[in-house]
């Protein structure tokens, strides 16, 4: 079984410090996906992928290769909504998890302010990013964790049975 994997959509991530330190702390590896270079810190646990400028490059990196077990940090609905469906964790850098229960509404709210905004009913865009955000991504990302890693211990014990 290989260890759970942060993914990290980079582009527009304001916690790659806060993944970093959590993921150091517990020995997970890191892939930090973005479209272009991106600097990292220089560690064996952290990979640098450029996984070019096509339009969804990054997206489609991240959604070919998460899995159940893995952690997916990302503010994108539809990349969110494709790593649902594989069985990974997904957690916004706000702290929300987005779930199979929450991720289908999630969609349809993303979908109905696009066509809005389109139209030209709503401006603005979301509201700034808070030490409250960045407070409860590191919660929700530790015990994502912390989850998966008890559901992994368990599981031997039901195999053998």
């Amino acid at each position: 079984m290989n260890p759970t994997r942060i993914y990290v959509d980079a582009d527009a991530c304001p916690v790659k410090d806060e993944i970093y330190r959590v993921a150091l702390r517990h020995g997970l590896p890191v892939s930090v996906v973005a479209g272009n270079f991106i600097r990292v810190p220089q560690d064996p646990l952290i990979e640098r992928i450029a996984a070019g400028s096509g339009m969804d490059a990054a997206d489609d990196w991240i959604a070919e290769r998460a899995a159940k077990g893995d952690i997916v940090v990302t503010s994108d609905i539809p990349l969110a909504s494709r790593c649902v469906k594989s069985g990974a964790e997904v957690i916004a850098p706000n702290g929300k998890p987005f779930t199979e229960q929450s991720i289908g509404m999630t969609l349809a709210v993303r979908n109905l302010m696009t066509d809005l905004r389109s139209s030209g009913e709503i401006t603005g865009g979301p509201k700034s990013y808070s030490p409250r955000d960045r407070s409860a991504f590191l919660s929700a990302l530790d015990q994502t964790i912390r989850r998966i890693q008890r559901q992994r211990a368990q599981q031997p014990a039901q195999d053998q049975g």
